[in-house]
Formats: structure tokens, C-alpha cells, sequence
């Protein structure tokens, strides 16, 4: 992780640590950076979507007006998905892309994502080279003038293909099936219900009419009580839920249970083995993902990676290896051969694909899996590698460790773009991983590393 750009994007509270001029400067780089080498004649091409957020029509138009005054062409996607923006770069031959959004986090806050030309996340070379440019140790980049000034170009058709490549996907109809939808207020709301229209289910859909500061807001994959109790008030057969840039994706059963990230890759990777469509019959998982999954997986003879936390590390063993599914327990699941990013709309319909296919409920698809009980608590520091990295802190870790042998694990990580430190136990009982979090945190209260809310 760099300075600014964290797992995810340069991600910041929009005017605070995260500005218009920011933006501006960004784009300028990526124009020029991905124009440099163009031969006379060539334009560069850069595409830019955008969640619901309000400050992202600010960041839209600073990057945009960056972008075009070092001659590059700014294309407009608008409100759209993470994914939809992934998919467009690499099918439609841009140098770059940027999403605006920052995922699940609250309103306020915002990001920039860059996506390099083939749909993958900006390497780390490139990111090094910006955050030089953003510090000033780089000189200027040139600006264009004349007829050399880039343009913007509506490109909302862009958004419709992605729609249309979606549809495509599915392999049945959706016909007689009643399918909840939580779009979180944001990028989800522009596309989601247009696809499970088009495939004939009867969708319900709530938490779709964002107002720039609705977004994420007790709703969406990160508060998933309001979609349970509504397909079950509905009577649906199953629900899913976004967050705010729709690459992460969490589903509920009929009767309202929540089936997480681990659980989806189970069902569908049993799925997929069977029909002989799972590379290597091989699940890359992150080191959140639950002691549940492992044990079904091993039952059903299917083996797994495990990668530091973040969904680029998953795509990076699933490029380098070609696994064809891996994600996270928080929902983004990568179907390799469909996209090249977490994408909550495509899980949907992968999922719908395998209940249709198996003609069993999600509930029973996913009755195997025993979820052993885990508690994360999110702690708020003022220096997360301090907090991380502290003797006493780490000493506390190891003797949870020691308490807990064979019988479950604790995991301490910083968050790649807030100021906080995960910590999480999985044991056999609530108990024991409310006891052995409350332990480690109270360490870290007595050291001072933890801020008050």
C-alpha cells in the first residue's frame, strides 16, 4: 500500500483528505501517462464511472477536467458499477479507467479506483509513479492546447452493453422465481433490477432510490437485516444484497437466512466441479474465510488458496494459477472466466443459475456448510502499524493462539483504507471469541493505541 492508495483505491472523506484538486491532479497524471507514447493521430481513452454519492459529481468532473487538459478523451459512463467499469475498459479498448466510489463505506467518504486497460486493478508501479506526481517529486506534466485539448464524450451505451453482457450470462430463466434486491442506495440501483426484469423473474426491490447521502445507509451487504425480514414478509425465494459500487454481493434464503461470501463460493463451486467448469476443482479464499468452509470443502474434495485479505490478492493466485472461482466472506467472488473483478450483479445470477440447475433451495444448497461462530470488532487507532506491531499487543495474539490450539484462530490486520485494526477470533462457541477479542482490545486500550469514538 502506498501513501494515498490503499487495497482499494485512494479513498479519503471527500474536502478533507481526499479533494476536487486531488482528482484533477490524478487525472492530469493518467492522462499524460497513458498519452505519452500515443503516436500522432492516436487519442487516449479513458473511461469514468461513478457511484451515488454527491461528492462523486464533483470528483467526476475534476478527473474528467484533468483528464482533457493534458489531451486526453474523458468518456462517461455515470452512475454504474464497479464491474460494469472493469468490463467496459477491457471490452471496448481504453487505456484506463477510474471508478469513483468508496464501496460500503459511509457517504462522506469517497475514492478514486484505477483499472488498468485489461479491466484489473492499477499495478503497484504505476500507482508509486502518481503518488510521486501528487507529492510534487516529479515535474509537471505538460498540458495540451489548441486542437489538442481532449474532449468529454457521454457514454452511457457503454453501461447498456454491460447490461446486455450480463443477461447473456444466464444460462435459464428466472421465470416464476421471486427474487428480493437490495441495491444500498447506489450503483446497483441504475442496473440490477433492469437485469433480473429481462431475465423473467418477479423482482422486489428496496433501498433503490439513492439521494446522495442514502447510500450504505442501513442497508446494502453491510446491514442485511432489512433484506431479510423483507423476503420473508415477501415470500421470496431468495434476496441479494450490494453494496455501494455492486462488486460485492450477499444473499438470504427464503426463510431469511443470510448466506455470506464463504457460503456462495461453496454452493457454486460445488456446482461448478460437477459440471466441470472448476479449474483445478480449486476455491481461492482469503484468511477471513470461515473454519466452516474449509471443512465442507474438504468433504466435497475440493481444495483451496488461501491470500492476504483484499480481493486483488485473490485475483492475482487466480490469474497466475487460472482458478476459475475465488472471493471473499464479505462477498466478492470473482468468476474468472465472466470478469476480472468482484461483481455482486454476475455472483447473483451465478447463484440463481446453480439453484435453478440443482432444483433445490439456496437454504439446502448451502446446508452442508456449518458456519463456526467468528466476531470481528473494528478498532479505531491513530497509527495502525504501531497498533499492529506492538509487543504487548502481539504477546496478547500469541497467548490467544496458544488458548485456542486446534479449536479455532485469531486474526489481526489493519483495514487497507481507514484508520482501524481488525480483530477476530472464530472458536466453537460466541463465548470464547467475545472473550478472547474483549482480551486482545483491552490490551490495546491500556497501551493507548485506541482512539475514542
Amino acid at each position: 500500500m502506498g501513501k494515498y492508495f490503499g487495497t482499494d483505491g485512494y479513498r479519503g472523506e471527500a474536502n478533507v483528505n481526499l479533494t476536487a484538486d486531488s482528482a484533477f491532479r490524478v487525472g492530469k497524471f493518467l492522462g499524460w501517462y497513458y498519452g505519452k507514447d500515443k503516436k500522432d493521430g492516436e487519442k487516449c481513452r479513458i473511461v469514468i464511472g461513478k457511484d451515488t454519492r454527491r461528492s462523486s459529481y464533483m470528483f467526476e468532473y475534476a478527473i474528467a477536467a484533468g483528464i482533457t487538459a493534458t489531451g486526453a478523451d474523458a468518456y462517461l459512463l455515470h452512475v454504474t458499477t464497479t464491474p460494469s467499469v472493469a468490463y467496459v475498459a477491457r471490452s471496448e479498448d481504453f487505456d484506463c479507467a477510474v471508478m469513483i466510489s468508496a464501496s460500503h463505506n459511509p457517504y462522506y467518504d469517497n475514492g478514486l479506483k484505477v483499472i488498468n486497460g485489461n479491466g484489473e486493478k492499477l499495478g503497484e508501479d504505476v500507482i508509486a509513479e502518481i503518488e510521486a506526481y501528487l507529492d510534487g517529486e516529479t515535474p509537471e506534466v505538460p498540458l495540451a492546447t489548441k486542437d489538442k485539448i481532449g474532449r468529454t464524450v457521454d457514454f452511457a451505451a457503454g453501461r447498456n452493453r454491460y447490461i446486455g453482457y450480463l443477461i447473456s450470462l444466464a444460462t435459464k430463466s428466472f421465470k416464476d422465481k421471486k427474487v428480493a434486491l437490495d441495491c444500498s442506495n447506489g450503483s446497483a440501483s441504475s442496473i440490477a433490477k433492469s437485469v433480473f426484469d429481462a431475465l423473467g423473474a418477479d423482482t422486489f426491490v428496496i433501498h433503490n432510490e439513492p439521494n446522495g447521502t442514502n447510500i450504505n445507509d442501513n442497508c446494502g451487504s453491510t446491514h442485511i437485516e432489512s433484506l431479510q425480514k423483507f423476503v420473508v414478509e415477501k415470500g421470496c425465494d431468495v434476496g441479494f444484497a450490494y453494496d455501494g459500487d455492486a462488486d460485492r454481493c450477499l444473499a438470504v434464503d427464503a426463510e431469511g437466512n443470510l448466506i455470506d461470501g464463504d457460503q456462495i463460493m461453496y454452493v457454486c463451486g460445488c456446482y461448478m466441479k460437477e459440471k466441470g467448469q472448476l479449474q483445478d476443482d480449486t476455491i481461492v479464499t482469503t484468511v477471513m474465510s470461515n473454519f466452516g468452509l474449509y471443512k465442507a470443502l474438504d468433504a466435497v474434495g475440493i481444495k483451496y488458496e488461501k491470500t492476504q485479505v483484499g480481493d486483488r490478492f485473490v485475483y492475482e493466485n487466480m490469474l497466475h494459477n487460472g482458478f476459475s472461482l475465488g472471493g471473499e466472506q464479505s462477498g466478492h467472488i470473482i468468476f474468472m472466466r465472466h470478469a476480472t473483478t468482484g461483481d455482486g450483479i454476475l455472483t447473483s445470477i451465478k447463484v440463481m443459475e446453480t439453484m435453478l440447475a440443482m432444483k433445490k433451495s439456496l437454504k439446502d444448497l448451502a446446508a452442508p456448510f456449518t458456519v463456526f461462530p467468528q466476531l470481528l470488532k473494528n478498532v479505531r487507532v491513530e497509527d495502525k502499524e504501531k497498533a499492529q506491531k506492538d509487543p504487548k499487543v502481539l504477546a496478547a495474539v500469541d497467548k490467544v493462539t496458544e488458548e485456542l490450539g486446534s479449536d479455532g484462530r485469531i486474526l489481526l490486520r489493519a483495514s487497507g483504507t481507514e484508520p482501524l485494526v481488525r480483530v477476530m477470533v472464530e472458536a466453537d462457541t460466541m463465548k470464547k471469541c467475545e472473550k478472547y477479542v474483549s482480551q486482545v482490545i483491552d490490551v490495546m486500550k491500556e497501551l493507548g493505541l485506541v482512539l475514542n469514538d
